[in-house]
Order: C-alpha cells, then sequence, then structure tokens
C-alpha cells in the first residue's frame, strides 16, 4: 500500500535569502568569537559589520517574508 506524502510548498525568494544571509551572518560571529577567543584583538571590519549587519538583516527578511507568507495563507 503506498501513501502519498503531500509535497511541502517551496519556500519564498525572500524567505531563503533571509536564510542563507542569517546563516552567513552566524557564521561570521562565530569566527569573530573564536579568532577574540584565540588572541587577536584588531579584527577585520569586513567580519565584524559583516556579524553585525548580516545576521539581523537576515533575520528581518526572514520575519516579513513569515509574515507575508502568513497573510496569504489567511
Amino acid at each position: 500500500m503506498e501513501t502519498a506524502t503531500p509535497m511541502a510548498p517551496r519556500k519564498s525568494w525572500l524567505m531563503r535569502t533571509g536564510i542563507g544571509l542569517f546563516a552567513l551572518g552566524m557564521l561570521a560571529v562565530l569566527a569573530v568569537f573564536i579568532l577574540f577567543a584565540a588572541g587577536l584583538e584588531n579584527l577585520p571590519v569586513w567580519l565584524s559589520a559583516g556579524a553585525g549587519v548580516v545576521t539581523p538583516l537576515g533575520l528581518g527578511l526572514g520575519l516579513i517574508a513569515l509574515v507575508r507568507e502568513h497573510r496569504r495563507a489567511a
């Protein structure tokens, strides 16, 4: 007996972009912590900016996409 599993709808491009940016930002945050724990104090500006800007940007885009999907479904 075969059971058909319903396919999950694809995530919007905004949600995928938000998830990707958030993951990239979290990698930058992790790199900052590791480098700081290793004793480096003068970290590159682009790394600190990436950790401080890309992470919340990805979170914001993901939340906007979530609200848009919820309004579309209602």
